[in-house]
């Protein structure tokens, strides 16, 4: 035998024993799910693919969860509303006020265990995505960079594959990106570089003592930055192109907070603060070296002017350089309102979506809209042009820009489950999630979600539900997004029926009033449609509206022209619960879309009405006659029996007991409880 035979095996079995280690190593780097960035969208999608046990991990570039939130706000303090006593013990509900936890099947898994305070400080939201992510398990891999992002199609399907920053990769077939905003906006013109960022700026006000201070910006984190120096710098400035938005006139919580105003205060009660407008790319930011004050010696101290592009020669060479006299802007008009110099500019801008990190295979287009900050996604918030690729979170925020509650945690933890839904639908086949209800019962199911859903109203607007009438009976989708509207059967899974649907949407006026002046709220039931504030609004159509229909919608409008349409007025308490006000006026349009009589009645009249008329009102028939919310009488049930007016199970075909397609904590539909008849013969 060859003497090296032995040692040719040998090799063989390493470089065997090795191929299947690299094998199995390649083989951990494929997922069906991708899931980039571990900040809190990332975390509530893991969430849903855990619950449904779907291949996934979670990629992190950091060495935590949420590590956004370690450095932002600058000035470590929430504007998300963490309201933890609210008077009632409905988890669904109290979502409603609590801006910052996300959705599990744990009750106490809330951010109120990290932080008890209305609005909590930064700090705790990281902690409370560690403990979110460590108490349900979910699979994340911390330090991996993904640098760049590309598609590869094959003749069967397309996926992605992600390299890190060690060069290895990680294949999937489905990518979500949830890596939120992180890159800072900036706005290019005459002295940018003289200009402080947000994102670098000194958080101790001490350090802007007697300094005049000029912010580019007004959105929170300018008004923040001006909230932690008012009471050292001698004035703070604002400029942007457009006048401060308030939140609580325009319902956006993007625009300005109450809890970061004070400068409005100081700057209409002309304590030297002030607001102004002009866009950036016109204006020039210039500096002049001017000597102190004697006791400070004899140094020079460069000073910044704001002046306009326009009037500054040899452009290029003016951000670190001298100005003359004729660059100035009080020059050319002597009452110019910021001819003052300031010792510091600062850029608060807000942050713009990462686009280097994507290959032209796999980049999602940008934006119309958020000024290029954000990739444009479709309405299930699919990458456009990138099948496969499913934009979550902030960076998703395209398809409710400065409508809906999208850009944050109580807004975009419910598009993310609708992503899901989206998800389970196209690749396992599982139908968005229904409800099977008896007509008669329709009625009391939208009065429990409007007392008590958080989805709809959170993302008002933007997801609705959906109540698929069958005759008889209906099947309630909730949540859907109401932009798909169109996509609906293909989306979700369900088909539209001859019947029609409804949709059920919050949403808000679109006139613009006083909201502070007595006449801003609406009471009057009869002209429900004027109401400014919150409130339901039910669409009905008879069959699906087309893309068409949905573009040529009315300004404004969340969905196209209905047949038929009825506005709930609008509620102090947002309690549309009011037997006269609310649900009358509900049961009368429900009746005129499904063409019945939606009444409940007494079991007394039900009894008498099967012994006198051949058709029974549906209530009678659904309830009554099947034993559903009858009284306990025995002789008056066997006189129902003994007049052959309950068909047996034989007749019917069904067996024994209660429907199982019908849950028996649903509640009997009707609020108005009548003993009058109004039958067919």
């Amino acid at each position: 035998m060859d003497s090296n035979l032995p040692c040719l095996i040998l090799l063989l079995l390493i470089g065997c024993v090795k191929c299947s280690s690299d094998n199995q190593h390649n083989g951990s780097r494929r997922f069906g799910y991708c899931v980039l960035g571990a900040g809190p969208a990332g975390l509530q999608m893991g969430f849903f693919l855990s619950k449904a046990k779907r291949d996934y991990i979670i990629l992190e570039r950091n060495s935590g969860p949420g590590s956004f939130f370690n450095k932002y706000p600058r000035h470590r303090k929430l504007i998300s509303i963490n309201k933890i006593h609210t008077g009632r013990q409905n988890r669904e509900f109290n979502l409603r006020h609590d801006w910052n936890s996300l959705l599990s099947d744990h009750p106490d898994l809330l951010m109120k265990r990290v932080s008890s305070e209305f609005y909590p400080p930064a700090d705790a939201f990281p902690l409370y995505l560690s403990m979110f992510e460590k108490q349900l398990g979910l699979r994340v891999r911390y330090g991996v960079d993904i640098g760049r992002i590309r598609a590869v199609q094959s003749p069967k399907n397309r996926s992605y594959i992600l390299t890190d920053q060690h060069a290895a990769d990680y294949t999937c077939s489905v990518l979500l990106v949830a890596t939120g905003l992180w890159v800072p906006q900036k706005v290019e013109f005459v002295g940018s570089d003289l200009v402080e960022g947000y994102e670098s700026i000194s958080t101790d006000p001490e350090d802007y003592k007697d300094q005049a201070v000029l912010i580019l910006g007004k959105g929170n984190s300018a008004f923040e930055t001006a909230q932690s120096i008012l009471g050292r710098a001698s004035k703070v400035h604002m400029l942007s192109s457009s006048p401060v938005r308030l939140a609580w006139q325009t319902h956006y919580v993007g625009d300005l907070r109450a809890v970061n105003n004070d400068l409005i205060d100081t700057y209409q009660l002309k304590s030297l603060d002030g607001l102004a407008e002009a866009r950036l790319e016109k204006i020039g930011i210039t500096q002049r070296k001017e000597k102190s004050s004697r006791r400070a010696g004899t140094q020079n101290k460069a000073k910044l002017y704001l002046t306009l592009k326009k009037h500054v020669q040899h452009q290029e060479k003016k951000n670190s350089s001298d100005v003359s006299g004729e660059e100035m802007p009080g020059y050319h008009i002597d009452n110019f309102s910021m001819r003052k110099p300031y010792d510091r500019v600062i850029r608060c801008l807000g942050f713009r979506f990462n686009f280097s990190v994507f290959d032209s295979s796999a980049c999602p287009p940008i934006s119309d809209n958020a000024k290029g900050r954000l990739p444009g996604v479709t309405p299930w918030y699919e990458g456009m042009n990138t099948p496969g690729l499913f934009v979550l979170g902030t960076a998703a925020h395209s398809r409710d820009y400065r409508s809906s509650a999208g850009g944050f945690v109580h807004g975009f933890r419910y598009t993310v489950r609708a992503v899901h839904r989206v998800l389970e639908q196209r690749y396992h086949s599982n139908l968005w999630p229904s409800t099977k209800l008896f007509t008669t019962q329709l009625q009391s199911w939208i009065l429990k979600r409007l007392s008590e859903a958080s989805g709809p109203y959170q993302m008002f607007q933007v997801l609705g539900d959906v109540i698929l009438l069958r005759g008889s009976h209906c099947e309630y989708v909730e949540e859907f997004t109401l932009q798909a509207l169109p996509q609906f059967s293909s989306v979700s899974g369900h088909e539209v029926s001859e019947h029609g649907l409804i949709v059920l949407v919050m949403q808000y006026g679109n006139n613009k009033i006083d909201f502070l002046g007595r006449s801003r709220a609406e009471t009057d039931w009869t002209k429900a449609w004027k109401s400014n504030f919150l409130h339901p609004v039910l669409y009905y159509y008879d069959t699906l509206p087309t893309e068409e229909d949905m573009r040529l919608r009315p300004t404004g409008w969340p969905l196209p022209r209905p047949k038929a349409m009825h506005h709930m007025v609008e509620d102090f308490l947002a309690e549309w619960d009011t037997p006269i006000s609310h649900i009358q006026p509900l049961r009368r349009f429900l009746e005129h879309c499904v063409q019945t009589d939606l009444r409940a009645f007494y079991a007394e009249s039900c009894f008498r009405s099967s012994l006198t008329h051949r058709k029974p009102p549906l209530f009678c028939q659904q309830g009554y006659l099947k034993r559903q919310g009858v009284a306990h009488n025995t002789q008056l049930w066997q006189q129902v029996h003994g007049a052959g007016l309950m068909p047996t199970d034989q007749e019917t075909g069904k067996t024994s007991g209660s429907d199982p397609a019908f849950p028996n904590y649903l509640a009997q539909a009707g609020a108005s409880v009548s003993s009058g008849l109004k039958l067919d013969f």
